[in-house]
């Protein structure tokens, strides 16, 4: 494996959340009966013609500048045409050769480094319709008795992102989708659920060996609808095309299935190249040219990329690479970390407290008031546990203050627990000489008794550097 270098790029399809499909009225959405969500347009009825939805576009050159893609000044639609019982026109309305978003460039931040991909187009089609295969395994067309189209789907607003060649191994697959999923779900565009099918990912893959110049033949990858699939089918797939030049054969260009069970990689149909689709202009539409003011207009909705937000933490606040990936997850909870350091709690107590004990309770990071969780995180050493719990529990309720659990405070004053600690060591003798005689694990048994005393409202570790402290005299 070390003598060879994978070579991945990466077709990335994204179902917009528009209000209509792509080309017609119909109200987009999921989940409905079979084939009660369409119309003449979307099911190519002769003479129906489509209208291009505006949001779409919008969405699509806002997505390009999170990419930091070029805009076109003018963009055409293509029809893509091929074969296949969910696509009624028999051609898809897609973008060819002047797509809505040209080159760009998607930094991913890594631990030491970081990891730059370039995005060759971003371009916008519509969905094919939904065929479902009935009676045989995991719903697949191996071993399916019937057939069925549900065309609800069919005219769904998509963006395709592809991106060069530039990723070199599964991990960096990986991170690369998991960054793109959450700045696609933080733009406001798409759900982007790989597992129902609102964005969908098909990974190019070939290999050559280290210093080796050019690109050997590729296959395409499809149908994983997970990042960890995506991941393991190619490092499977990697691994059989150096299978495959190692014995003295040659990778075909096809399209694969990976078989997330078995790990087993499939051969679906040799891949198609552009002229097998005959691409050419929608004569239907008319070109897309954005102005000026809309494309100003899309700039000024961009919030701050969760890549530039994950540094920031880094930089500003000195949190770990870990420490940030895991906050940057949520830009609400990224929020309330800042309202709260804000505050004046340490940035490092703030974060483990967010992603642990917080997170645990489920409370939603929107619905709290920074100011009085401060207060509960500022005293979390001396809340007993239980309290301390309780009230990042309660933090997201409406009337929520920290006054009632910072009266639960736990006492940590040694003049009041020294005459308890005292009283416990006089009924227990025996236990005190044993102690000192060497057997040490007796020190939880008096810390345990003093915090049963006080209800658990003793200090811990006051508790157990007193204790000591007495066994010792």
């Amino acid at each position: 494996m070390s003598e060879w270098q994978p070579v991945i790029g990466l077709e990335i399809h994204v179902q917009l959340k528009t209000r209509t499909k792509m080309f017609c009225r119909c109200e987009n959405v999921r989940g409905e009966e079979p084939n009660t969500r369409t119309c003449p347009v979307c099911l190519a009825h002769p003479g129906a013609l489509p209208v291009l939805n505006g949001q779409a576009v919008e969405w699509a050159i806002l997505l390009g500048q999170a990419l930091g893609c070029a805009i076109a000044k003018r963009s055409l639609f293509h029809r893509k045409n091929y074969f296949y019982p969910d696509l009624p026109k028999g051609y898809q309305i897609s973008q060819y050769d002047q797509p809505i978003c040209g080159e760009g460039r998607f930094v991913v931040p890594r631990e030491n480094d970081q990891l730059e991909v370039g995005i060759v187009r971003v371009h916008l089609e519509e969905d094919a319709a939904k065929t479902v295969h009935v009676g045989g395994t995991a719903g697949r067309i191996q071993g399916a008795e019937t057939s069925l189209v549900d065309f609800n789907r069919g005219g769904t607003p998509l963006v395709e992102i592809v991106t060069a060649p530039d990723l070199h191994n599964a991990d960096d697959a990986r991170l690369f989708l998991q960054l793109l999923r959450q700045t696609v779900v933080e733009l406001g565009i798409s759900d982007a659920e790989m597992e129902k099918g609102s964005l969908r990912c098909d990974a190019n893959v070939s290999v050559r060996k280290l210093g080796e110049e050019g690109f050997r033949t590729k296959t395409e990858l499809k149908n994983m609808n997970s990042f960890m699939f995506v991941a393991r089918g190619i490092e499977a797939e990697v691994e059989r095309q150096i299978g495959v030049y190692e014995g003295g054969g040659a990778v075909e260009q096809e399209t694969l299935h990976f078989d997330p069970q078995s790990g087993k990689i499939s051969s679906l149909r040799s891949k198609e190249e552009a002229h097998d689709y005959r691409y050419f202009p929608e004569p239907d539409l008319v070109a897309v040219e954005p102005d000026a003011a809309m494309i100003d207009a899309q700039a000024s909705q961009l919030p701050e990329q969760p890549a530039t937000r994950l540094r920031r933490l880094e930089t500003t606040f000195g949190l770990s690479f870990y420490d940030a990936q895991v906050l940057n997850g949520s830009p609400a909870m990224v929020a309330l970390f800042e309202a709260i350091v804000e505050a004046g709690v340490d940035a490092k107590a703030s974060a483990n407290v967010l992603q642990n004990q917080f997170s645990a309770a489920g409370v939603d990071p929107t619905a709290v008031d920074a100011g009085e969780l401060a207060k509960v995180i500022e005293a979390r050493e001396t809340l007993p546990r239980e309290t301390f719990t309780t009230a990042l529990a309660h933090s997201g309720d409406a009337d929520f203050a920290a006054a009632p659990y910072l009266e639960d405070a736990a006492v940590s004053d040694t003049a009041e627990l020294g005459p308890l600690v005292d009283a416990i060591l006089e009924a227990n003798p025996d236990l005190v000489n044993a102690f000192r005689a060497g057997i040490e694990g007796l020190l939880g048994f008096f810390v345990g008794q003093v915090m049963k005393e006080t209800q658990g409202k003793a200090d811990p570790r006051v508790v157990n550097e007193l204790v000591r402290e007495k066994l010792s005299g």
